[in-house]
């Protein structure tokens, strides 16, 4: 047993996690959670029910963002974090935040079809769709990551946003997104953790009963 242990679905955000943890590189035990199910022992660990979750000793961690920063400073030679009070330290967090918090928000309001009026911008902390592109696009077109010289937890999270977003038209192609999303996926890690996910998703597909004729 490890003490390392991932709560997910493999047709989730569980998948930024899963490759977060194959960069890490420490072994690590999966629990599959069934969607609408209230498991008592998941919602133990998160009363929200959502995945994923990570729970590393006695420590619970939720949130993609927040389960990525932890793993990258509790597991430091894995090099996925600048050090502490490095000027790369402040990009790191930025974009990390600009991820869980602009994109996710655009993305989630996108989706309700709600289009804010100019007032409403200034009252939603991502503005519109509109300034979180041209934000990203700005700061991703002429570099290749986004804290320094070296691929971090933050590329990882925003690379995965980025692909996810793409693949299924919520957020916009831009020469930028497409080129910085495809160096990072095909990261050995990335590649092993949608390996992983994607057999965990075939063996449940074989698993479903036939259609009744």
């Amino acid at each position: 047993m490890s003490d390392l242990v991932f709560y997910t679905n493999p047709m989730s955000r569980g998948r930024i996690i899963r490759w977060m943890l194959e960069e890490v590189g420490q072994p690590y035990e999966t629990v599959l959670v069934e969607w609408g199910k209230n498991d008592p022992a998941f919602l133990a660990v998160n009363p929200m029910g959502k995945v994923p979750a990570v729970k590393h000793g006695d420590a619970v961690v939720t949130e993609c963002g927040a389960v990525c920063a932890y793993l990258a400073d509790a597991f430091p030679e894995a090099g996925l974090a600048p050090p502490p009070g490095s000027r790369e330290r402040a990009p790191y967090y930025r974009w990390l935040f600009f991820a869980a918090g602009p994109i996710e928000q655009a993305v989630g309001v996108a989706a309700m079809g709600v289009q804010p009026s100019a007032d409403q911008e200034a009252m939603l902390g991502f503005g519109s769709m509109a300034r979180v592109l041209n934000a990203m696009e700005g700061y991703l077109k002429d570099r290749e990551f986004v804290a320094g010289d070296r691929f971090s937890a933050a590329d990882l999270y925003l690379a995965s946003h980025l692909a996810w977003g793409m693949q299924f038209g919520t957020l916009e192609k831009r020469p930028a997104f497409e080129a910085y999303a495809a160096r990072h996926t095909a990261r050995p890690a990335a590649l092993r953790a949608a390996e992983i996910d994607d057999g965990i998703i075939a063996a449940q597909q074989q698993k479903q009963p036939e259609p009744a004729e």
